[in-house]
């Protein structure tokens, strides 16, 4: 929708100063903060015309105006000028990002570094189990029938079991079969993993048939570990700090929606494609996210795509802030991401 500049100020001005303030605004306080150059009267009929477009609203009778859903989305679309995060903000990202061995503290730190830059709600959507692969597999001898099988795989998860093997089985047979393990599925993703042609492994490991057997099941449970995808969350008590949500139906309605893994996973995976995404108030699908904006993003590994970031606050959102955090996080996590899934 086409819009002649000076409505496009003024209702620049008004997101601005609603988002800072949470309070209606008046014509009166945009001539005197915006210095727009023309009078409150005009700023009124300007602000008329953006109310009949459906772009502001008024909330109670005798009050200033607020945005719409619409204005927010024309905001967004056409007047905001996207931010950048400072160099010491991108300096603790990288370091915050890089300094973690294993997937789930990676995730766990990326919703917490997002909530806090934010003061919003972050989400974080881990990888798919089937991404998942497997690295390594150690067969250690405890007893004459008895040996630990440890498998770690590019997640950094880490499973061990006790298995039971005959007493004629060495441990240098042992370490025969880890490596001929290490070396037939090294790399290969739990699909792949459970497609593996075990009869093939067994004709070639005869004698150690049943310590292959058990080694195979530790690793299904390795790369299975993680279930589903997981849902991250970090910063609901931000929630609290809105004044949209003090009406308490709201509030419960929402933080009952976020524990809810099933549900977050699935509202995720429906609002995000490539690139940064905004959904703001009615256009989210889900009746609980409708007083919300949510702001996602996709992170990947060599183009394939492996989880969701997503940021969850009312309405009245620092839009651009918000964006540029989701933005970064997403071209961290992927590239920390490469070591554990790239193939």
């Amino acid at each position: 929708m086409q819009m002649d500049e000076r409505k496009q100020k003024v209702l620049s001005a008004i997101i601005r100063d609603y988002v800072s303030t949470a309070e209606p605004v008046g014509s009166r306080t945009i001539a005197r903060k915006y210095n727009l150059g023309v009078s409150p009267a005009t700023i009124r009929n300007e602000m008329s015309d953006l109310e009949e477009l459906g772009f502001i609203e008024q909330p109670y009778t005798s009050a200033g105006r607020i945005p719409s859903d619409g204005g927010y989305r024309y905001f967004v679309d056409c007047l905001m000028e996207r931010e950048q995060l400072n160099d010491s903000e991108l300096i603790v990202v990288r370091e915050s990002l890089h300094d973690h061995l294993e997937v789930n503290m990676l995730m766990q730190q990326a919703t917490d570094l997002l909530s806090q830059m934010t003061n919003y709600t972050a989400v974080v959507l881990s990888p798919e189990v089937g991404k998942t692969t497997f690295r390594q597999m150690q067969l250690i001898p405890i007893q004459p029938n008895k040996a630990v099988a440890v498998v770690i795989t590019s997640a950094g998860i880490v499973e061990s079991k006790i298995l039971d093997i005959p007493e004629f089985l060495s441990a240098t047979d042992l370490k025969k079969v880890a490596r001929f393990i290490n070396r037939s599925l090294m790399g290969l993703s739990l699909d792949k993993v459970r497609m593996a042609l075990f009869r093939e492994l067994a004709e070639k490991l005869k004698k150690e048939e049943q310590v292959l057997s058990q080694a195979l099941e530790v690793i299904d449970e390795a790369l299975k570990a993680e279930g589903q995808e997981r849902v991250y969350l970090s910063g609901t008590l931000n929630i609290f700090k809105q004044p949209e949500f003090k009406d308490v139906e709201k509030i419960q309605t929402l933080l009952g929606i976020l524990q809810e893994q099933n549900t977050v996973r699935h509202i995720l995976n429906e609002t995000s494609k490539h690139g940064i995404n905004v959904k703001i108030g009615l256009e989210n699908d889900h009746q609980g996210f409708r007083n919300c904006s949510m702001i996602t993003a996709t992170y990947q590994v060599d183009g394939e795509t492996l989880g969701v970031i997503g940021l969850i606050g009312p309405t009245r959102m620092e839009y651009s802030k918000a964006m540029a955090a989701v933005e970064t996080l997403t071209d961290q996590l992927s590239l920390v991401l490469r070591k554990y899934f790239r193939r």
